[in-house]
């Protein structure tokens, strides 16, 4: 499934593959990789409030704000919530990257090898191989309970509504 006009770089429209994930649908399973090459998926967070930070590349300055942002913001959200951050950067590239910008707080994850969180989440990005940016909450039971694709990839997302979801979902 191709969605067009949703995002744009630059102004320049792209297309997104994969369905688009609404509040209070169930969230979609995933397998992506982290730093050591070890499979992880939705279920390894089981009954945890997951905050799935996706960004398009660690190595810039955008991209780079937003995964620091939600690591200091981590740090205050408690052991009931987990920070994700996904992108299509190889694992060894998220393993540099979270060295050099001192990312403890956030898992830093890689869906380059098969991209099913991009086509799962309906965040790829067609012409790029790239992952869309955006923000998705899902609660202990694995429903979506926020959702942000934001339109134009060079501009950060909002921080303020999904950290409060977290935070009112944490109870």
């Amino acid at each position: 499934m191709e969605r067009k006009n949703v995002v744009t770089l630059k102004g320049n429209p792209l297309t997104l593959v994969g369905p688009e994930i609404r509040v209070g649908e169930r969230a979609p399973e995933f397998t992506v990789l982290d730093s050591e090459l070890k499979e992880v998926g939705l279920k390894d967070f089981t009954g945890k409030i997951k905050i799935i930070s996706v960004t398009p590349s660690l190595d810039t300055p955008v991209c780079d704000t937003q995964a620091r942002r939600f690591n200091q913001e981590a740090a205050q959200l408690g052991n009931d919530v987990v920070v994700l951050n996904i992108s299509m950067d190889l694992p060894f590239a998220v393993s540099r990257f979270c060295t050099t910008a001192g990312i403890d707080k956030v898992i830093a994850l890689s869906d380059h090898r098969d991209a099913t969180f991009g086509t799962s989440y309906g965040v790829l990005i067609k012409e790029l191989r790239l992952l869309a940016r955006a923000i998705f909450v899902i609660d202990r039971k694995d429903m979506v309970s926020y959702r942000e694709i934001v339109p134009e990839a060079t501009n950060l997302p909002d921080f303020t509504c999904p950290l409060a979801m977290a935070k009112r979902l944490a109870g």
